[in-house]
């Protein structure tokens, strides 16, 4: 069966899945513990970033490179286009939507967060004990802006970033307008990519994530709630209903794995 080492919330992981499911493919969620799990993850594929996708005993890095080799050994619903044109416009907007909506939407996520004590706190897992959702709730916004600075979030790079969404939603709302999918008639890698890559502007309502139930449908501020981008996501959650798998829909030996120290052979 195929493996996926993931991390549950990682966007590039949630395309892996969607793809995975669109094409029907059983697999296995492996979540890889923060730190020593990525330690692991090194001495085995040479990176410590997921997703990380084994089969047999192959392994395969990197979200795009997993989506080709994917079309390649399993070519039931491909999703990249023979036709030249409509393959490099998948292939070049897979790209924009990796480094656009999934590096931005990362960094929106951020200053919602670092905003909305109670916003954090529903991030939590909910095995997270009372007394830990407490002092994260209690964490001062400020503390959050000097995270921020450490880790290339400072608010102009924030604001930027938003404003760099607004008009990618405003672009995506356009095309959608004339055309069912991204580059045509047909879905391709670019729809499941941008679709997958937009769950942390907003959470998708299904139980397609494992995430506490106070953040399905919730999402960043001034985009989540905009009425100007609900096309938009309106389209990513048709994409979600006709193919991505729920946890209720998933065999049993699909199912995430409690956070653990990968196993290296």
């Amino acid at each position: 069966m195929l493996e996926l080492y993931q991390f549950e919330l990682s966007q590039y992981s949630e395309k892996v899945r969607l793809i995975l499911d669109y094409k029907g493919l059983d697999y296995r969620k492996i979540e890889v513990t923060p730190g020593i799990g990525q330690v692991d993850l090194f001495r085995l594929t040479g990176q410590r970033q997921v997703p990380v996708l084994k089969d047999g005993s192959k392994y395969i890095t990197d979200s795009t490179d997993i989506a080709k080799y994917l079309d390649t050994q399993y070519p039931e619903r491909p999703i990249l286009p023979v036709d030249s044109k409509r393959r490099g416009l998948t292939l070049m907007m897979e790209e924009w939507a990796d480094e656009s909506i999934g590096v931005k939407g990362r960094k929106a996520l951020f200053s919602a967060i670092s905003k909305d004590q109670s916003f954090r706190k529903s991030l939590l897992p909910n095995t997270a004990p009372d007394i830990f959702r407490s002092l994260i709730e209690g964490v001062p916004n400020d503390v959050f802006k000097v995270l921020g600075f450490g880790v290339g979030y400072s608010p102009e790079a924030v604001s930027s970033a938003i404003a760099d969404l607004k008009q990618d939603l405003e672009a995506v709302c356009l095309i959608l307008e004339s055309s069912p999918y991204l580059t045509g008639d047909e879905i391709t890698l670019a729809d499941l990519s941008l679709a997958s890559l937009s769950i942390l502007l907003k959470f998708p309502e299904g139980d397609y994530l494992d995430i506490p139930y106070a953040l399905k449908g919730k999402g960043v501020p001034g985009l989540a709630d905009n009425p100007a981008y609900a096309p938009f996501f309106a389209w990513r959650d048709r994409i979600y209903l006709q193919y991505r798998r729920t946890s209720f829909g998933r065999s049993t030996s699909s199912t995430v794995d409690k956070p653990t120290s990968i196993q290296i052979e």
